[in-house]
């Protein structure tokens, strides 16, 4: 069996004013052919569907034949392109355009296969493209024809379409947040390879949920969104059941299909498939206040509150400037409020800002200097403020892998220390301001400090070591959990709590 895989992945939030360029990607490497296979390996979706078809030799043309198990065939593997973005504002409409190309010209010099596997987001756009994904699909089934199976894993805060439900056999998403992309690789690396060997033929249903929910309630391991997805899992206990995917969509995705949806993927079994896609929306609908409940604080309050702690460390979450959502990363509200109230423990502060990192790196490790840091793409939410500290290190670049992202770019980067406050100053957003080594690198001990702001609402994992407690910081930004906030042009309406809608039959969007 001749298999072609590929990963197009990016996040978009519609109200980043950051446009995502060919350079994000390269960030976290943009790669073809064999070099798929040697990188790829261990992490991420790529890496899951590359662990099912386990046992693999590189044969003399570059790909990969191996065995996925004593009954099955040889396997053949075609890596095409894994390019992968951190979250930002709108795809530039050439880049993907080029995107796009690699895997179109790479999948019609592949043929004949007999299947595709694909890694995508699913909440991608362009500056003019409200699907990318759908674009992406459409353009790869227009190749390979209607009867091959395509497969696709998907983060679970994806939108799904009409249209990637229209060109893809299976959409499988992620089982928690935190999420694990290497497991979501090998669930829907099974799914393939089941459907080759005749073992399923999946049946998809669809249900697009009118519900737009902040992100608060959107760790997986309690509350409503725990319920929401353990009634997946109790699905899946069914023989007949192959995937249920629940997906609460990202919500600063201004977009003319965008909401919440549940896919569902049964063995044949087409009426099982609509009445589960109708009981998991009802059960989303059913909670649908429950996911607006929030422990946010004001910005001083939560760091009057870390102060209290004399033992471990606290995570401060900065909701409005979440990198990992597509915000900046150079809001100053927590900093602000830090230096208002200097913390009786360390307290580390990272922020994207290149002008005050230049004049940084130009003072020298030893200066004190005084100067205007933040605000430099978010002038909407945030202002600069002024501070005045040492210089104590400074790293002309680091690359490092990091857990399921693999390869990160660290860049240029220093750290100021303002009295207890430890500013670490990055050149450029990358995956590692949310990772005890944006510290580390720069002779930081994480457990000598006794708060640390992470520009996440969610991805709090990589301190859990050292964690004492989490305080969400209800701060504005381009991921801010206040939704009225923005100005919203393209969801569909009605759409929940936006509009007054009481009454919603799962049934309808069927």
């Amino acid at each position: 069996m001749r298999i072609a895989i590929a990963e197009i992945g990016q996040e978009t939030d519609s109200f980043s004013p950051l446009i995502t360029t060919l350079a994000d990607f390269e960030t976290y490497g943009l790669w073809s052919g064999a070099e798929i296979l040697e990188k790829s390996r261990g992490f991420g979706p790529l890496g899951g569907y590359l662990d099912v078809v386990s046992n693999a030799e590189s044969s003399p043309a570059g790909h990969t034949t191996s065995s996925a198990g004593d009954a099955d065939p040889q396997i053949e593997t075609v890596p095409l392109l894994r390019a992968w973005a951190s979250a930002g504002g709108p795809i530039a409409d050439e880049t993907l355009d080029a995107l796009m190309a690699r895997v179109v010209t790479g999948l019609q010099q592949a043929l004949p296969l007999d299947a595709v596997f694909l890694s995508l987001h699913g909440a991608a756009s362009t500056v003019s493209i409200d699907d990318a994904e759908g674009a992406i699909l459409a353009a790869v089934r227009e190749v390979i024809g209607a009867e091959l199976p395509l497969v696709v894993a998907l983060d679970h805060h994806a939108n799904i379409t009409a249209e990637m439900v229209a060109h893809a056999d299976a959409l499988v998403g992620h089982e928690t947040q935190p999420h694990h992309p290497f497991d979501t690789g090998c669930k829907a690396a099974r799914l393939l390879i089941d459907m080759l060997q005749g073992e399923c033929d999946p049946h998809m249903a669809w249900r697009n949920i009118p519900l737009i929910t902040p992100q608060d309630q959107f760790l997986t391991a309690h509350g409503p969104m725990k319920e929401w997805f353990d009634q997946a899992r109790q699905s899946e206990q069914d023989p007949r059941v192959l995937d249920v995917s629940p997906y609460p969509m990202q919500p600063w995705l201004d977009v003319d299909q965008g909401g919440w949806s549940v896919v569902v993927h049964t063995d044949g079994a087409a009426e099982l498939a609509e009445q589960i896609a109708n009981a998991m929306a009802q059960t989303a609908w059913r909670l649908r206040d429950a996911y607006w409940e929030s422990e946010r604080v004001a910005a001083d309050a939560a760091v009057a509150q870390a102060a209290r702690h004399t033992e471990g460390l606290v995570l401060l979450s900065d909701t409005g400037d979440s990198v990992y959502g597509g915000a900046p990363g150079d809001s100053t509200c927590v900093l602000d409020a830090l230096l208002r109230n200097p913390p009786p423990r360390p307290a580390l502060v990272p922020l994207v800002d290149p002008l005050a990192l230049e004049a940084v790196q130009q003072s020298g490790v030893g200066a004190s200097i005084t100067l205007d840091v933040g605000a430099r793409q978010d002038a909407i939410f945030s202002r600069p403020v002024t501070v005045t500290g040492l210089v104590a290190s400074i790293c002309a670049g680091l690359s490092s892998r990091i857990g399921d992202r693999g390869l990160c770019h660290i860049g240029p980067s220093a750290l100021l220390e303002i009295g207890t406050i430890k500013l670490v100053l990055l050149a450029h957003r990358n995956f590692a301001i949310n990772h005890p080594l944006m510290y580390t690198h720069l002779g930081l001990d994480i457990a000598e400090a006794g708060a640390v702001v992470l520009k996440t609402a969610s991805n709090f994992q990589f301190f859990e070591d050292w964690r004492t407690a989490m305080i969400r910081v209800d701060s504005p930004g381009m991921t801010q959990s206040d939704l009225h906030a923005f100005t919203w042009k393209r969801r569909p309406r009605p759409l929940y709590p936006l509009d007054p809608l009481e009454d919603w039959d799962p049934s309808d969007s069927a």
